[in-house]
């Protein structure tokens, strides 16, 4: 049985050690959370398969490492300080702030409102009678208005010579401010694409959903660069790629949907766009997303920046503005998608007899956290010796994430590694150590897979190759 609730996740992420409200001595920070010792492997195992998938393995990709904050200017040539605008409202009675399309969709999930002004989201909040989240009070809201997204600073080391900046609200503006660079040090020829990695900041202020929409958040995604005749053709092939990576990933396709946006939607440099949504418990949410950029941005930098950002076609000669093509993967979002897709309750033979629930988190393994757990079947010291020297042997031998826990029973031991969704466990017993023949066979362990529970004698001198296979 998949998580029923958000709430679900949010425990077990606390519980294990995947995801910690941020700031929590000081009361926590809204929209902030921190990614504890399991969540940030799992995060960062995301990222390394997303780079060598998209980037590593092909040809046609180069990856940099861009600067989170970047002159103004970059800002005003890319819209965002003109148009990247939310319409927020208050409520009158606790002073909660928020966004009001994401108020109207949080209670009425089918009705997008991307794109509809002020006014008409304030006629609908107050149709709708729609109450304030935090404290109840209903038609108790001020009239929706607009406020900037990009998060601002100042920098300089004196008060009189600071300088207003932008934490980047998305991380695709260095990729064109970058474009002539790549270009002329990669040689790279069209169509290729250019891929970055990191945190973006927005001004969110809808709360709850957990790590779903947030201050800072991580994005992965890269900028293709194309012949205007071919973006039809290049669209639909990233589409798809990003929905077969989801697969790969093992993302339930049941739970996914494209869901393309109608022209209110469309982002000021969007010609098309097309989302990869997720049915989580709180609705169909958007995970990926897929843009035809046009050469708006590349066009805009070059207008503003007055530098040559033309490519020329090293055959024929020809010189155009590129167009783009933009697949964004929303890695912190990933994350909680894999957390919310993994998740499972069953119920399992007890130590006790009878049947007890288990929660398992049904990760691939290449993501897992932790791959290899060793466990010791108690605390006898010729039990944990033996099982040091397996885990050892696994350390020389494998590559593989491991894990040596010999605090609790073995049953409350195969439940937490259940939980975090470690694949396999390695049992040591008396049988391993040739005291007692109705367990393991001397210098044999007991491999436990994760979703079928199936246990299996295994020679130590074997158990590595065994692993791999």
């Amino acid at each position: 049985m998949p998580a029923s609730s958000l709430d679900q996740i949010v425990s077990l992420c606390k519980r294990r050690g995947f995801i910690f409200p941020g700031s929590e001595i000081y009361g926590g920070l809204a929209n902030s959370w921190d990614y504890g010792p399991l969540g940030s492997v799992l995060k960062n195992k995301i990222r390394d398969w997303w780079v060598e998938r998209f980037v590593e393995s092909r040809e046609d990709m180069v990856l940099i490492d861009a600067a989170t904050i970047m002159n103004p200017k970059v800002w005003e040539a890319s819209g965002h300080v003109e148009n990247f605008n939310d319409a927020m409202v208050d409520c009158k009675e606790c002073k909660a702030r928020f966004r009001a399309d994401h108020l109207i969709e949080e209670k009425f999930p089918e009705m997008k409102v991307d794109g509809k002004s002020p006014e008409e989201l304030t006629s609908i909040i107050s149709e709708k009678g729609i109450a304030c989240p935090k404290c109840g009070a209903k038609g108790k809201f001020t009239d929706a208005r607009t406020f900037n997204q990009l998060i601002r600073a100042k920098i300089g080391t004196m008060e009189e010579e600071e300088r207003e900046v932008f934490f980047r609200g998305e991380i695709a503006q260095a990729m064109f401010t970058n474009f002539k660079n790549v270009l002329t040090t990669s040689r790279k020829r069209i169509p290729f694409g250019i891929a970055s990695i990191g945190k973006a900041y927005r001004n969110e202020i809808t709360p709850g959903n957990f790590t779903y929409r947030t201050l800072e958040f991580d994005l992965m995604e890269f900028e293709y660069f194309i012949r205007e005749a071919e973006w039809e053709k290049w669209f639909k092939y990233w589409l798809k790629e990003e929905q077969e990576w989801l697969s790969e990933i093992g993302v339930s396709k049941k739970k996914l949907r494209v869901r393309e946006h109608t022209a209110d939607e469309l982002s000021h440099y969007s010609k098309k766009t097309a989302d990869v949504e997720y049915e989580t418990p709180f609705g169909w949410k958007e995970l990926f997303g897929c843009a035809y950029r046009t050469d708006f941005d590349l066009k805009n930098h070059m207008e503003q920046s007055g530098k040559d950002l033309v490519y020329t076609d090293p055959e024929t000669e020809e010189k155009f503005v590129p167009h783009v093509i933009e697949p964004t993967f929303g890695l912190s979002r990933l994350t909680l998608i894999v957390l919310l897709d993994a998740y499972s309750e069953d119920e399992v033979p007890s130590a006790k007899g009878g049947k007890e629930k288990r929660t398992v988190l049904k990760l691939h393994p290449r993501i897992a956290p932790v791959q290899v757990a060793v466990l010791p079947l108690s605390k006898d010291e010729k039990l944990i010796k033996k099982a040091q020297e397996v885990y050892n042997l696994l350390q020389q031998e494998t590559d593989f994430r491991l894990e040596f826990d010999v605090t609790g029973s073995i049953g409350k031991r195969y439940r937490r590694q259940d939980e975090i969704g470690t694949p396999t466990c390695i049992t040591i017993d008396f049988g391993t150590i040739g005291e007692d023949k109705e367990q393991c066979k001397k210098d044999h362990v007991t491999m436990r897979d994760r979703d079928s529970l199936k246990q299996e004698e295994v020679g130590i001198e074997e158990l590595a190759v065994r692993l791999v296979s």
